[in-house]
């Protein structure tokens, strides 16, 4: 790889691990915890955390995709080793499979809650934490080797 490509790839992997930590490992569990009571009597408090939920996975996923295509094109454009192809290779189909598999069923039993149905949970959410768990320490290795061509 060579050193500006690397470094872009580096930079980029990082800031999109950090904003999955960020969102997905520290700040939709701290919200659901604390709002863990209320949901359990309250239907406003169940669509508030909801709704928030959504808003900001839209958002997270919008710049994933984004940071992802950075990083394909930037690898890409690098030569890159196998294994860098590798793990790019990986965050990608993690990502795809998280917005095309999992997310459309958040989305509709989100919808139904919202619209007043408590339809049965969901193995989706745990899906989508089992792709996170994987995404998480590809994105590391995959930063690694970007800064190691540096």
């Amino acid at each position: 790889m060579n050193h500006n490509l690397a470094a872009l790839t580096a930079a980029t992997t990082f800031t999109w691990l950090g904003m999955v930590v960020g969102v997905s490992l520290l700040e939709t569990p701290l919200r659901f915890r604390a709002l863990r009571a209320d949901i359990e009597q309250d239907a406003e408090a169940t669509r508030l955390g909801l709704g928030i939920g959504r808003l900001v996975f839209r958002a997270l996923n919008t710049a994933e995709s984004v940071l992802a295509a950075v990083i394909v094109v930037a690898v890409l454009a690098a030569s890159p080793t196998v294994p860098v192809a590798v793990l790019t290779g990986v965050v990608a189909v993690v990502l795809i499979a998280q917005l095309a598999a999992v997310r459309p069923f958040l989305q509709q039993r989100g919808s139904r809650v919202l619209a007043g149905e408590h339809p049965p949970r969901s193995r989706a959410h745990h899906a989508y934490v089992g792709l996170e768990m994987l995404k998480v320490p590809a994105l590391i290795a995959l930063g690694a080797m970007a800064l190691a061509a540096l």
